[in-house]
């Protein structure tokens, strides 16, 4: 039990501190100095623990990937967006 709380508590942690970055690029849609590359492992990967946490149904992992997922790839989406448009 005490374990599934410092699984919370890691989630609400990792996820939080994702949130000024995200809130910051989906505010201004300034994505030149994120690398294009780092964002799509890094989306990847946020889906893949995602996928996983459904797997073994482990609550923490869905809700800190599920949020943490829909952050990254509205950032992944602007700099893709940027970098076909030619705005970056």
């Amino acid at each position: 039990m005490v374990f599934e709380y410092i699984g919370y508590l890691a989630a609400f942690l990792t996820t939080s501190s994702f949130l000024p970055q995200a809130i910051m690029t989906i505010k201004t849609r300034d994505t030149q100095s994120l690398s294009l590359s780092m964002y799509s492992l890094f989306t990847l990967g946020v889906f893949c623990w995602l996928v996983y946490g459904i797997s073994i149904n482990d609550k923490a992992i869905i809700f800190a990937n599920s949020i943490t997922f829909l952050l990254a790839a509205s950032i992944l989406a602007c700099k893709l967006y940027n970098g076909f448009s030619k705005k970056e």
